[in-house]
């Protein structure tokens, strides 16, 4: 999991020193990394005419040097802007110069552009001059990088990384930021921070727990039993609100994680025997010690909810780590992401085998059917999604149907979702470039105002193949996963009225949910750790040390969303599904307080 990339700037606008065109203290400020052997970065200098037109004296453009490495021009060209700003203080004549001589510049452009400039009387200083200048161009791009920039050109507007498209009309609305673009930003900001999910998941159970415990909580609970569904003639297809929450949208939930295993097991970290074998091994530890514990405490009518503690919540360990920042290693966050995804295989295998009800025989053989479908629709190399997502549907309808637990149907779907080969990437940006430059042919032609409908075609293929099919519906997907069904599916279930009465009776499974996840788990990675390297079956990296090891097993015991799912499947008596909410609230709290106090000292290596 790579730290996420810098989006300020830095170091902020200087007057005293940075290129400023337009009032220094206008509203608005627009900061260009360029350089001036950069094809886009000529195009958008149009653009940037075209907004300072635009706003006047409101807007302030700020330019600094961002030179094009593979193009030693590039380089002297912002160094010779430089050193003739100095000399003559005209450095916003000297720049329109070097735009207006286009991108294949050379050193007899440079040695012209110079000449341009009446420098005589200062050729002694000339020496000391470019020094300077260049170390001004070495402090831009310096600068460039601190601020996330990684390409010519990247726009800053207030101070804050642009990411948007490059046309006069899109720069202008995040210069003006209206209402949209404000809320649209600040959704992407917040989704980008690291535990914004795990934030979102919390305060969704938080308002569950206000709300089974306020003067609204009979008309909450009436909201989940609320009957939704489908009417066709005398056919109806309906069930309460929170049926829908638990079996149809966290399908979606269970499709993520799908992806995500699929990608882990081809491409990812468990593609190799070497590279999975410790968090493979340390998870299968945290799996079995959590269930053998619970059934040798919890009373012998509820022993069949072993599952409970065998689930680790991504959302919750994962925001937890990246809140620690610099103080849990890459390969640390690797290990616990790889066991977690190990964890999810198996309550989903749990869920299957040991939670499923009694069956019908036809919806089930038509399920079968519509998997081989979508097998055969997979071997045949179909990559459009709607094909997928129509048997998706069709599969969910009979897996519900035959009894099993329907969101078996998202995992399912993951599997059949194609795969490719790598593309490559550097034939399909050769492609695009040629089609591109064909179109700029006919730039200016009477009746043609946009790019031909085979050109676009043609784009659109290169975009489709660029990213497999599984890994573009992992991108699309997994964000309404974490942040629209996970939060819902917290708010459907975390609920629980608190009452005198609501743990009499219960200690004995309360106390085996507890043991199961505080204790069970990390003792069981560790001690699988332990014997998978000490066998010479798994290698441990360097880069943590066991004391981080066992901070990483203490945030594996943060059960919640597995542990409610299986919960809720496993304990049909209200009762007892009130006392297991409530144990796996608590467990969960002290297991991610104690991973936090394990892994907040830094080790010697990282101080």
């Amino acid at each position: 999991m790579a730290y996420a990339q810098p989006n300020l700037l830095d170091p902020p606008v200087d007057t005293s020193r940075d290129h400023v065109l337009g009032p220094l203290d206008a509203e608005l400020t627009l900061v260009e990394y360029g350089s001036y052997a950069c094809t886009p970065c000529h195009v958008v200098h149009e653009v940037v005419e075209a907004l300072r037109n635009r706003f006047g004296d409101r807007l302030r453009y700020v330019y600094r040097h961002f030179p094009v490495n593979e193009n030693p021009e590039a380089q002297r060209a912002a160094v010779l802007a430089e050193y003739l700003s100095e000399a003559t203080g005209r450095f916003w004549e000297v720049h329109e110069i070097l735009m207006e001589r286009g991108t294949a510049l050379s050193r007899s452009d440079l040695v012209r552009v110079r000449h341009d400039f009446d420098l005589s009387g200062k050729d002694s200083e000339a020496g000391t001059a470019f020094m300077a200048a260049e170390a001004r161009v070495r402090e831009d791009i310096a600068s460039a990088e601190r601020s996330g920039a990684r390409v010519a050109p990247t726009f800053y507007i207030n101070g804050r990384r642009y990411s948007g498209t490059w046309d006069e009309s899109s720069l202008a609305d995040a210069l003006l930021a209206p209402l949209g673009h404000r809320i649209q930003s600040a959704a992407f900001k917040f989704v980008r921070w690291g535990p914004s999910s795990g934030l979102l998941l919390g305060f969704a159970t938080l308002l569950a727990l206000v709300l089974s415990n306020s003067a609204l909580a009979p008309t909450f609970a009436k909201v989940w039993e609320t009957p939704l569904g489908l009417q066709w003639g005398a056919q109806t297809f309906s069930h309460s609100v929170l049926h829908w929450v638990n079996h149809g949208l966290l399908t979606i939930f269970f499709f993520v994680v799908g992806l995500e295993i699929k990608r882990e097991f081809t491409v990812g970290h468990l593609a190799t025997l070497r590279s999975g074998a410790l968090p493979v091994i340390a998870a299968i530890g945290g799996i079995a010690l959590p269930a053998i514990i619970y059934a040798s405490i919890a009373p012998p009518h509820l022993r069949h909810g072993w599952g409970i503690p065998i689930g680790t919540d991504t959302a919750f360990a994962v925001a937890l780590i990246v809140l620690l920042g610099t103080r849990v290693p890459i390969e640390l966050r690797v290990f616990l992401t790889a066991a977690v995804i190990i964890d999810d295989i198996v309550a989903i295998l749990v869920i299957a085998l040991f939670y499923t009800g009694s069956l019908d025989t036809g919806s089930l053989l038509a399920g079968g059917i519509t998997t081989a479908v979508l097998l055969a629709i997979n071997r045949a190399g179909v990559y459009r999604a709607l094909p997928y997502a129509v048997l998706g549907i069709i599969l969910w309808f009979f897996l519900h149907e035959a009894g099993l637990h329907a969101t078996l149907a998202g995992v399912i779907l993951a599997v059949m979702i194609p795969a490719r080969p790598p593309a490559n990437l550097k034939a399909l940006l050769s492609q695009a470039a040629t089609a591109i430059r064909l179109e700029d042919d006919h730039e200016g032609e009477a009746m043609r105002v946009g790019p031909s409908e085979p050109t676009m075609r043609k784009l659109d293929a290169i975009h489709e193949r660029i990213e497999s099919p599984a890994d573009k519906l992992l991108r699309t997907v997994e964000p309404w996963s974490s942040y629209v069904v996970l939060p819902i599916f917290a708010l459907a279930n975390a609920g629980v009225a608190w009452s005198p009465g609501v743990l009499e009776g219960h200690g004995r499974l309360m106390f085996a949910i507890a043991l199961g996840l505080v204790f069970g788990k990390p003792i069981g990675i560790i001690v699988a750790a332990w014997l998978a390297v000490r066998s010479g079956v798994a290698a441990k990296p360097e880069a943590y040390s066991w004391r981080q090891l066992c901070g990483a097993g203490a945030l594996g015991g943060i059960g919640f969303t597995m542990s409610l799912f299986i919960a809720g499947i496993a304990f049909m008596d209200q009762g007892d599904y009130a006392a297991a909410k409530i144990a796996i609230f608590l467990a969960s709290l002290v297991a991610g307080g104690a991973g936090v106090l394990i892994l907040w000292p830094r080790s010697k290596s990282m101080a």
